[in-house]
C-alpha cells in the first residue's frame, strides 16, 4: 500500500479536483478547446468521474477528477482503479485534513489480501505525497488498518491461538515491547479459569492462552486494551449453523483491532504505559467442551452459569478485564465481535459503543464523526442486569429472552470492570460484507482512527 505513495517524480501527471458545484465557474477559466473536450466527453464532475485532458503532443496534459461537495474522505480511493498505471500529483495544496485523506484513501484503495493467490496482485497507480499531508499519521493508520485486515482475513487453520501470539510477538519486536504468554493449564495455575474453560476443547495443538503485551515507561499513565481472540467459533455444544459459522474466522476481530491500535500508539511513541491483553482460544467441540448449565469460576471470583456455549466471547473477556481492572488504568478499552444484536441495531458499518463515562463517550463520538469512523453509543441500562440473574451462580452469561442482547452482553462485562475506571466497550462487525472504494469486502478496522484520536487528546504526544 504505502509503496504507492511516492516523492515527487518528473513527469507525474496532474490530477485536477473539480467539484460539481464549482464546475461551471471553473470551466470558464479553461481554454475553448478544453471546454469543448469536456462537453464532448460529458464531464459533469460527478464524484469519482475522471477525464483525461489531452496534450497536443499526444500525452495526458492533466486528468480531471470529480469530487462530491461534502468532502467525502474516500473520494480519491474511488479514482485509483480508474487511472492508467503511472505517477500522479494532485494540483495545488489541499487543506491538511483533506491531504491526509487523499493519501490514506489512495493507499487503502490498493490494499489486497493476497496470501493465498498463486499469482501476484495487480499493480496500482502511484500518488505523489500531497502537500500538507501528515505522513506519520497516514503511514501508521494505513499500516494498522492493513494489520487488522490481514489478521481477520487469515483462515483459522493458519491463525489459531499460537499464531495470534506470534503475530503479537512480531509487533512487539518491531517496537521494543515485551510479550508474556500464559498457555494451557498455566491459565488454571495463574487464575484465568474462564479462558481455560472456553478454549480447552480445542486440544493440545490449539491450546488457549492469554497474550500480554506491555510497552512504555512504567510510571506513565496506563492505557489498557483488551481484545477478544476467538480464532474460530463453532458455537461449542450450542453449535452454530453452517451459514452462521462461515465467517467465524473473524471472531478474533477484537484482538486484531487492539493490535492495530497498539501499533499506532507505539509507532507514535505516545507518553503512556500500554498494556494489551488478548485471551486467545478456539471454541471447539470435544469431550472437553464446556456444557450448557456448567458453572464456571472466573478470575474476579464471580461464578458464571453457562446459559449458552456460543456466548463464549464474554467469558474469555471477563478474565482479561478483571486482570486489566486490577491495575486501575487511566483508560480501559475492549473490542470484540460480540453480538449479532449490535449488528441488528446498527448494521454492519457502525461500531456499537458502551461506556461508563459520559465525557469519554462524547469524545469518541466526536472523533468518529470527524474521522469518518462512525460509532454509536448504546446504553448500559442497569435495570437489564436482572436479565443475567442465575438461580445457581452469581450470574448467567446470557439472558433467557431475545431482546437487548448487546446491552446484556455489555452489562455482563461491566461486572468485571468496576465503575471507577473509564471504560469503553466496542461491539463490532470487523467485516465489510460488500466492497466500497478503499474498503474491500473482508476484514475491516472499525473505530481505530477515532480511538487513536481520543488517546492522543487524553495523553498527548511526545515533544
Amino acid at each position: 500500500m504505502l509503496e504507492h505513495l511516492v516523492e515527487w517524480q518528473a513527469g507525474a501527471v496532474t490530477l485536477v479536483p473539480v467539484r460539481k458545484s464549482g464546475l461551471d465557474s471553473w470551466r470558464q477559466t479553461q481554454p475553448e478547446a478544453g471546454r469543448a473536450w469536456m462537453e464532448a466527453n460529458n464531464f459533469t464532475a460527478e464524484p469519482g468521474q475522471v477525464l483525461v485532458m489531452p496534450h497536443p503532443e499526444g500525452h495526458a496534459a492533466a486528468i480531471l477528477v470529480g469530487l462530491s461537495d461534502d468532502d467525502d474522505p474516500w473520494a480519491f480511493a474511488g479514482v485509483v482503479a480508474k487511472l492508467p498505471l503511472g505517477t500522479y500529483a494532485i494540483a495545488g495544496a489541499l487543506p491538511p485534513r483533506q491531504a491526509d485523506w487523499a493519501a490514506l484513501s489512495w493507499a487503502l484503495a490498493t490494499y489486497a489480501f493476497g496470501r493465498y493467490k498463486s499469482r501476484g496482485g495487480r499493480d496500482w497507480p502511484k500518488l505523489v505525497w500531497p502537500e500538507h499531508a501528515d505522513r506519520d499519521w497516514v503511514t501508521n493508520t494505513a499500516r494498522a488498518t492493513a494489520l487488522v485486515r490481514d489478521l481477520i482475513n487469515t483462515p483459522a487453520a493458519d491463525l489459531g491461538p499460537a499464531e495470534l501470539a506470534t503475530a503479537t510477538e512480531v509487533l512487539a519486536a518491531d517496537h521494543g515491547a515485551r510479550v508474556r504468554v500464559v498457555v494451557g493449564d498455566g491459565l488454571i495455575a495463574e487464575n484465568y479459569p474462564a479462558i481455560h474453560a472456553v478454549g480447552r476443547a480445542a486440544g493440545a495443538q490449539r491450546q488457549p492462552r492469554l497474550i500480554d503485551l506491555t510497552w512504555g515507561q512504567e510510571d506513565a499513565p496506563k492505557l489498557t486494551l483488551v481484545g477478544k481472540g476467538v480464532c474460530f467459533d463453532s458455537g461449542g455444544l450450542d453449535l452454530k449453523s453452517s451459514a452462521n459459522m462461515k465467517l467465524m474466522k473473524k471472531d478474533m476481530g477484537g484482538a486484531a483491532h487492539v493490535l492495530g491500535l497498539a501499533l499506532m500508539v507505539m509507532a507514535a511513541k505516545l507518553p503512556l504505559r500500554l498494556r494489551v491483553l488478548i485471551p486467545a482460544v478456539e471454541n471447539a467441540v470435544s469431550a472437553e467442551a464446556m456444557r450448557p448449565g456448567d458453572v464456571l469460576p472466573t478470575r474476579k471470583g464471580l461464578s458464571v452459569e453457562v446459559g449458552n456455549t456460543d456466548a463464549e466471547g464474554r467469558l474469555i473477556l471477563c478474565d482479561a478485564l478483571a486482570e486489566a481492572a486490577r491495575e486501575n488504568p487511566a483508560l480501559l478499552i475492549d473490542m470484540a465481535t460480540l453480538t449479532g444484536a449490535a449488528r441488528t441495531a446498527l448494521g454492519t458499518e457502525i461500531a456499537a459503543l458502551f461506556c461508563n463515562d459520559d465525557a469519554l463517550a462524547a469524545d469518541i463520538a466526536q472523533a468518529g464523526e470527524a474521522l469518518a469512523d462512525p460509532v454509536w453509543r448504546l446504553p448500559l441500562h442497569r435495570p437489564y442486569r436482572r436479565l443475567l440473574d442465575s438461580k445457581v451462580a452469581d450470574l448467567n452469561n446470557i439472558s433467557d429472552g431475545p431482546y437487548a442482547g448487546a446491552i446484556t452482553a455489555a452489562l455482563f462485562l461491566a461486572e468485571f470492570v468496576g465503575p471507577a475506571i473509564p471504560w469503553a466497550h466496542f461491539d463490532i462487525m470487523a467485516w465489510n460484507s460488500t466492497s466500497r472504494p478503499g474498503r474491500p469486502d473482508g476484514g475491516e478496522a472499525m473505530a481505530l482512527r477515532a480511538l487513536y484520536s481520543v488517546i492522543v487528546k487524553r495523553f498527548g504526544t511526545n515533544p
